[in-house]
């Protein structure tokens, strides 16, 4: 499997349960893939990944 180090400007996909309530179920770079999770779990809905940036992170 490649790496997908570089990818980091690309788009990630959440599969979120519960109509976008719930536990994030998957997480990936590829939509129709995130589609095809989603089919797998009845109410789940597909969305993009918030973007998160380095001043959103948690002190340590």
């Amino acid at each position: 499997m490649a790496c997908a180090c570089g990818n980091k400007g690309r788009a990630q996909f959440e599969v979120v349960a519960d109509g976008g309530n719930g536990r994030v179920l998957f997480t990936g770079a590829s939509k129709p893939t995130a589609d095809a999770v989603s089919r797998r779990y009845p109410g789940s809905i597909v969305r993009e990944k918030p973007k998160t940036t380095p001043d959103a992170k948690a002190p340590r």
